[in-house]
């Protein structure tokens, strides 16, 4: 039996729900904050910023959920139908789709003789997951999730949403626009440098990258509120 070296410490296989949760919360904190920042920066009342920023929050978060979810089923559906069209095309034509097979393992370096038996095996203990696996790309392992998908997205977003509500409520009328602007720079740079340090990813990279968005998204929006604040 081969036993794994625990000194390899791999991270593909956080890839997934770490893209996920960074996405949400990340989401979350930037949409909510340039919401805030715009229409703060347009002169509004110290309730009505809260209020904004309450309706962005949920909407945002309904949205993400919304969004996955259709998502997720639609990529659900695709590899149903995939699924019963390979199982078909086995029942039909088992001797061509075990060629098809064993081409895909000579294509990745196995010579002929060797492809035909590797391809030959695995048919005979799961057909339609092997095709499932090599041909089509879809692992049986993890089947995708619609609901979890959705709350998940809806969870991370509210998450991130919540920390710029806090940030108005402690924080005075009068510098309201450059506290929430610099909370949320150091939000997202700690949240950039945590997602690179569970990845494994260069940090200061990461942080850089999601703070000169983030700065981008505020400022953009927070130009869009003076501009236009005092002519509506």
């Amino acid at each position: 039996m081969i036993k794994s070296n625990p000194r390899e410490q791999h991270r593909t296989n956080r890839t997934g729900w770490l893209r996920a949760s960074v996405l949400g919360a990340n989401d979350g904190i930037l949409s909510t904050a340039s919401l805030v920042v715009g229409v703060a920066a347009a002169h509004a009342s110290h309730s009505s910023v809260l209020v904004a920023g309450i309706a962005g929050l949920v909407a945002g978060g309904m949205s993400m959920a919304a969004g996955e979810y259709v998502s997720v089923s639609s990529q659900a559906d695709i590899e149903r139908a995939d699924l019963k069209l390979e199982s078909k095309e086995l029942k039909d034509d088992a001797e061509n789709e075990h060629k098809e097979l064993a081409s895909i393992y000579e294509k990745r370096g196995l010579d002929p003789l060797l492809a035909k038996k590797v391809a030959l095996q695995l048919m005979a203990h799961d057909a339609l997951g092997a095709h499932a696996q090599d041909e089509l790309g879809i692992s049986t392992n993890f089947k995708p999730r619609p609901v979890q998908a959705a709350l998940a997205s809806a969870a991370t977003f509210s998450a991130g949403g919540a920390m710029p509500l806090f940030i108005i409520l402690v924080a005075p009328q009068m510098i309201l626009v450059p506290i929430v602007f610099g909370a949320t720079i150091v939000f997202l740079a700690g949240l950039g440098t945590l997602a690179a340090f569970i990845g494994g990813a260069p940090m200061f990279r990461a942080a850089l990258r999601v703070t000169l968005w983030g700065a981008l998204a505020m400022g953009l929006t927070a130009g869009v509120g003076a501009l236009f604040g005092g002519k509506l």
